[in-house]
Formats: C-alpha cells, sequence, structure tokens
C-alpha cells in the first residue's frame, strides 16, 4: 500500500500542472492528470529522479532545429522576431558559452563548433525554487522543476538564480504572436504576459507513459530515465561513455549530462 500511494502521489503531482492564469480558456484537466482508465493500465512513467543524456557527437544543427521546433510547437512557444523578447525551453548553444567553467585554449576545431542543445537542467538543488518568493516554481518528488504561472508575479528572481539561463520571461503577451492567435497544441495551456516559463520535462506526457517531445524527435540523441535505477537505460548509458555536466562544481546538481 505504501509504494501504491507513493506512485499515486508521483502521479497526482501532474495535476501542478494545470495551474496557467485564469484567463486561459485552454484547458488542462485530462491532458495533464491522468485519467482512471490510463492509471488502471499503468499508462504512467514514474521514477525517482528524471535525468537526460544527450550524445553531441550525434548532433547537427539540422537535428537540433527538428528537437526545439517539436518541443517548441507542442508547447505553443511562440517565435518572436524581436531577440529581447525571444522566449526559448529547449535551443542551440556554442560549446564555450554552454561550457564557461571548461575553457581550453587548444580547443578541437570540432568541439568548439559543436551544435551543443542546451535546456532546463531540472537540478536536484534548484537555486531557482530557493529564490521564487512566491513558490511560482516548485520541485516535484521526481526531480522536476515545475512552474505555477498563478503563482508567478513576474519578479524574474529565479531567472536570476538560474545560472544556466534556462528560464524565458514574457514581456508580452505570447499568444499575440500565434497564427490567428490559436495555440499551435490545443491541448497544451497557453502562457500570459508577466510570466516566467522553461522545459518542464514534458511532464504532461509522462503522465501518459510518453517520452518527452525532444526524445522522440532526437533520433538516439537524446536518451531520458530514471537516474535512481540502476537498471534504466540511461545508468547503462552514463556507464559506458565519458559525460560532463554545466557548471557542476556551483552544486546545484544537474540532471543533464553531456557525452562531448
Amino acid at each position: 500500500m505504501k509504494e501504491s500511494r507513493r506512485s499515486f502521489l508521483k502521479i497526482a503531482g501532474v495535476s501542478a500542472l494545470g495551474v496557467t492564469a485564469a484567463s486561459n480558456a485552454h484547458a488542462i484537466g485530462e491532458y495533464f492528470i491522468p485519467s482512471e482508465q490510463a492509471i488502471k493500465d499503468q499508462k504512467v512513467s514514474t521514477a525517482d529522479r528524471w535525468g537526460m543524456v544527450i550524445d553531441t557527437r550525434k548532433l547537427t544543427h539540422e537535428l537540433n532545429e527538428k528537437i526545439a521546433k517539436s518541443c517548441h510547437l507542442n508547447h505553443n512557444v511562440p517565435t518572436l522576431e524581436n531577440k529581447n523578447h525571444e522566449i526559448k525551453w529547449i535551443w542551440e548553444e556554442h560549446y564555450e558559452h554552454a561550457f564557461t567553467q571548461q575553457p581550453n585554449e587548444f580547443q578541437a576545431e570540432e568541439t568548439a563548433h559543436a551544435p551543443i542543445l542546451t535546456l532546463c537542467n531540472h537540478c536536484d538543488n534548484p537555486p531557482c525554487v530557493q529564490a521564487c518568493p512566491t513558490k511560482a516554481t516548485f520541485q516535484r518528488e521526481d526531480g522536476i522543476v515545475l512552474m505555477d504561472f498563478h503563482r508567478c508575479i513576474g519578479c524574474r528572481f529565479c531567472m536570476a538564480a538560474c545560472p544556466y539561463g534556462s528560464r524565458s520571461f514574457n514581456f508580452r503577451d505570447p499568444r499575440d504572436a500565434m497564427e490567428d492567435g490559436k495555440p499551435t497544441n490545443p491541448e497544451f495551456p497557453t502562457r500570459t504576459k508577466g510570466v516566467v516559463e522553461k522545459c518542464n520535462f514534458c511532464a504532461e506526457r509522462l503522465a501518459v507513459g510518453k517520452d518527452p517531445y525532444c526524445v522522440e524527435a532526437s533520433e538516439g540523441a537524446l536518451v531520458f530515465g530514471d537516474l535512481s535505477d540502476e537498471n534504466s537505460e540511461i545508468r547503462k548509458v552514463l556507464k559506458e561513455n565519458y559525460t560532463i555536466r554545466r557548471k557542476a562544481s556551483l552544486g546545484t546538481g544537474p540532471s543533464v549530462f553531456y557525452i562531448v
């Protein structure tokens, strides 16, 4: 019973995603909370701590664009011409900018120009959660760091605390940039002006037993799974490859690993 209750609480935690502003007409409901049938059929992905491995050897500019497009379209992330207003959940970065604590004057040309994918690291010890005065950003039991848009007051303390630049602020209503004002994915909630947003490790897909959009589109370059399960695929990949993490010395405990 204890284990069943624990699993139920993990599943129920997904309901925390149903937190868009009241003016959001795009209901969340069944999309974020698994149906009784889904729970009965065990179509729910659970973990003690979710993590991701990114194999930079397999990445290309074209693949990164495909991955980002899949994520952004399905999460209603608008494309804004003004770079100062840009919203990003997952994006390509230069090696020297992604791994600022590992400079190398004699960096190999291939590595220096490698197309690195960056996103929220869903840290084990997230400074953004500690900095948020309203608990709008919080950490779930399984390690995923989420946003409660109801609570977000737009102070951007979480953005200042995040050492990875993984959060974006909506300086304008993102729905204004959508074609005809309609989201590309009606089942996922749109955001409002004045709130912060970021990658959510596709918690809504884990709730129905599916992989994150980025993993699905990555053609094997991204591996996702339970870091606490020594028999999981992600742990196997970590055992067989040398990996690094972004700014790990800060003590945040990033859950995203890179094979370089």
